[in-house]
């Protein structure tokens, strides 16, 4: 720029300044369209993700229904479980023999043997077969 005189320089400055100004814009306004378009395909993918993963939760969530529907169904169709046996101990042995009494009618004995097998099934406890025994025998 030697040998112009100063105005001419202020006007070359300018339009210097301006043709720099709008080359920063033209930059600027390209890297803000790449980051628009960068968030736009970020936001993209994850709205895409996102329906993917909701509908696979539905998916899931529609199996999760069905097995708790099958299972319900099952178990509505079979009977209660049954209530567990335990085995009772064995009575300790007598300790004197009672003499037999001398009317024991068969209607007797066949009471005592049902009686007997409740209680080997568990239907009766010791102390229930104990006394219905002993009301048999005294009758």
């Amino acid at each position: 720029m030697p040998g112009r005189n100063k105005q001419q320089r202020k006007l070359l400055s300018s339009i210097l300044k301006k043709e720099n100004t709008y080359v920063k814009k033209k930059k600027t306004t390209l890297k803000d369209r790449r980051r628009r378009g960068v968030a736009y395909a970020a936001g993209h993918h994850m709205a895409t993700k996102s329906a993917a993963q909701q509908q696979q939760e539905a998916d899931q969530n529609a199996q999760i229904a069905d097995l708790q529907q099958q299972q319900d169904a099952q178990q509505q169709q079979a009977p209660p479980p049954a209530q567990p046996v335990y085995q009772q101990p064995a009575p300790p042995p007598p300790q004197a023999a009672a003499p037999a009494p001398s009317g024991m009618t068969s209607d007797k004995i066949e009471q005592l043997k049902q009686l007997g097998s409740l209680h080997e099934s568990g239907i009766l406890t010791d102390a229930e077969f104990d006394a219905q025994k002993q009301k048999i025998l005294n009758s």
